[in-house]
């Protein structure tokens, strides 16, 4: 199992210092895959701005959105972005990508929110089209120049009963945020049925996110940056708050559980804004 880990670019306080060397530190140590989450209406650095500085600032490391709501993009601008970071990186770019469940996000971009799966699906076609260089809507070039692959890989984030079709169309792989060891196997189980199930070829690639933070004195900032990010749910809020893994004993365990399941890739994402946590993380699991 690979491990990567997150760049905090949705946590508070965040330096823009710490963010630029991030990527270098994390490459430096063996990390596979720097990724990002997404969010509009909240005070976090956007996903692809983030992704580009790193790839530009790296060169083995891959690059990893997880997730991108990609029904509050244009998707000819998100397509053509995309690419563009692929080339920076050179093929290290995989869009990890979801409907998204926050309303407040879609009204605030005037975005519809019921069609949102609708949408998803609709743009998937109207991005893979323009990174094979179809001139679209009567243009007379292509969109953007090609990707390293001729496409940029794919990751699909939600329920996995509509997950699985849609990594079937696209050959693309699955990713889940968030469940605890205990939930993955079943949820990995449903998602390849459904994949298979719409004539799914191979092994899809399988990633995992889990939260953490490693050292006493980052304790309090960890629990208040997950308790304000996931205040929206409510009574649930403490529950992930109070249990993200926050001791080596902790983290080792989790990531020993996901190994177990045979996970292709475990992205540890941070709950505070430190170098150290790079450090840490990679004396403990690396």
């Amino acid at each position: 199992m690979k491990i990567g880990i997150g760049l905090p670019n949705t946590t508070l306080g965040l330096p823009g210092e710490t963010l630029r060397a991030w990527g270098p530190a994390a490459e430096a140590r063996g990390f596979s895959s720097l990724a990002t989450l997404d969010r509009i209406i909240y005070p976090s650095d956007d996903s692809l701005a983030v992704l580009a500085a790193a790839a530009g600032a790296t060169e083995r490391i891959g690059l990893l959105t997880n997730i991108l709501i990609e029904p509050l993009y244009d998707p000819v601008v998100l397509a053509k972005q995309a690419a563009t970071i692929d080339r920076v990186a050179g093929g290290r770019l995989t869009l990890g990508l979801g409907v998204g469940g926050r309303q407040d996000d879609f009204e605030l971009l005037q975005r519809s929110f019921p069609d949102r799966g609708r949408r998803l699906d609709q743009d998937l076609e109207l991005m893979h089209r323009i990174w094979a260089g179809e001139p679209v809507a009567g243009g007379h070039f292509a969109v953007a120049a090609a990707p390293p692959k001729g496409h940029v890989p794919l990751l699909i984030g939600g329920r996995p009963e509509l997950a699985g079709p849609r990594a079937a169309r696209w050959n693309a792989g699955f990713t889940i945020g968030g469940a605890p060891p205990e939930a993955v196997a079943g949820i990995v189980s449903a998602f390849k049925a459904a994949y298979e199930g719409a004539g799914g070829v191979g092994e899809p690639r399988i990633v995992v996110l889990s939260y953490f933070s490693l050292g006493e004195k980052h304790v309090e900032e960890s629990v208040h940056n997950l308790r304000t990010y996931y205040g929206f749910l409510g009574e649930w809020v403490d529950a992930i708050a109070n249990g993200a893994p926050r001791t080596p004993e902790a983290v080792s365990k989790v990531v020993a559980a996901f190994a177990e399941l045979g996970i292709d890739e475990l992205i540890m994402d941070p709950t505070v804004p430190h170098l150290d946590q790079i450090e840490l993380l990679a004396d403990l699991v690396l």
